[in-house]
C-alpha cells in the first residue's frame, strides 16, 4: 500500500470509502478525519470523486493533532459500462503517479464540461445562475450533481436533495447530461499504474438486473479488478450476504465503506460496517497485515 501510516491496529473499525470538501462531502478533510476517530474508525480510505486533493490536509490534521488513524490513500473514479455509471475505488494509491494524475485531469475535463452542460439545460427552463451557485458550493472542488442538487435546494426550487434527482437531475430529467467518464478497464490500469486495488464500488445501487449484476461483475474481474464492496452502512436485508456469495464467485476481495458525505443518522462514518465471515477482506492483502499475521 502506498499510503502514509505505517501501522494498523489489529482491532479497528475499516471505513473505506468517504468524500470530503475536495468533492461533494460536506466536511474538509481535517473535519472528517477528526470525526472519523469520533466514531472509533481506526482505518479510513478518503475516496473523493475523481480527485486526491484532500488527502494532504487529511494528513497534516492527523500528524498534528496526533490522531489514532490510519490513513489509506484514496479516489473514486466515475467510468462508464454499456450506458452505465459505474464507480471503481481505488484504495492505496501514490497521487503522484503519472498515468493515474493523467487520468484524473481528463476527468476533471470531464466533468466541467458535463456542469456546463447541466447549468445551461436547467436555464432553458427557467433555472438560471445554477453554474455559478453549483460553483460557489464546490468551493475549489470539481463541481458535481451533488453541488447542482444543493444549490437547488438553496433556491428553494425543491424541498429536499432527493426531489431534485427525482424532478431534475435523475435520467430522463430535465437537468440530466449523459456521462462520458473512462471505462472501467482505463480506471483499473490507472489505480494499477498508482500500485493500488481497484474495488467495484456499490454494487448493489446501479439498478442492474441480476443478470446485468452478474455481467458486471464478469466484465470487472476480467479486466483486473481486485475486489468490490459488501457491507455498507445501510443495505436491503439478505444484500450483505447476497454481494459476498458474488465476490466468492468471481474471485474478488472484499471491501467495506459508508460512502459518507455529510454527517446524518443514516449514513455515518464506520456504522454498521462488517463482513460475513466467509469473505476476505480487501485489507488481507495488505502487507501491514500480512506482517501482523506473523507476529
Amino acid at each position: 500500500m502506498t499510503d502514509f501510516c505505517p501501522e494498523i491496529p489489529r482491532y479497528s473499525i475499516y471505513d473505506l470509502h468517504s468524500h470530503t470538501t475536495a468533492s461533494d462531502g460536506l466536511l474538509t478533510p481535517a473535519e472528517l478525519v477528526e470525526r472519523a476517530v469520533e466514531m472509533r474508525v481506526g482505518v479510513l480510505a478518503i475516496t473523493d470523486h475523481d480527485t486526491t486533493a484532500g488527502l494532504d490536509e487529511a494528513e497534516q490534521a492527523i500528524i498534528k493533532r496526533a490522531l489514532p488513524l490510519k490513513l489509506i490513500h484514496g479516489v473514486e473514479i466515475s467510468t462508464l459500462w454499456e450506458n452505465h455509471e459505474i464507480h471503481i475505488v481505488g484504495l492505496g494509491v501514490d497521487k503522484e503517479n503519472v498515468v493515474f494524475k493523467a487520468l484524473l485531469e481528463a476527468q476533471t475535463t470531464r466533468r466541467r464540461a458535463r456542469a456546463e452542460e447541466i447549468a445551461l439545460r436547467l436555464a432553458k427552463h427557467r433555472i438560471p445562475g445554477a453554474l455559478e451557485g453549483a460553483q460557489r458550493l464546490a468551493g475549489n472542488a470539481a463541481i458535481t450533481r451533488g453541488h447542482f442538487a444543493r444549490f437547488l435546494v438553496e433556491q428553494g426550487v425543491v424541498s429536499s436533495l432527493a426531489q431534485v434527482f427525482k424532478k431534475y437531475l435523475a435520467k430522463g430529467k430535465i437537468g440530466y447530461v449523459p456521462s462520458s467518464w473512462c471505462t472501467i478497464d482505463e480506471a483499473i490500469n490507472a489505480i494499477h499504474q498508482a500500485g493500488g486495488q481497484a474495488v467495484l464500488a456499490h454494487p448493489a445501487r446501479y439498478g442492474l438486473s441480476t443478470k446485468w449484476l452478474k455481467r458486471l461483475l464478469e466484465y470487472y474481474q476480467q479486466a483486473g479488478g481486485d475486489a468490490m464492496e459488501v457491507a455498507q452502512c445501510q443495505q436491503a436485508p439478505n444484500e450483505r450476504k447476497v454481494l459476498a456469495n458474488y465476490a466468492t464467485e468471481y474471485q474478488l476481495l472484499s471491501s467495506q465503506g459508508s460512502d459518507f458525505h455529510q454527517p446524518c443518522p443514516w449514513l455515518e462514518l464506520g456504522r454498521n460496517l462488517w463482513l460475513p465471515g466467509e469473505s476476505v477482506a480487501v485489507w488481507h492483502a495488505w502487507p501491514e497485515m500480512l506482517q501482523l499475521a506473523d507476529e
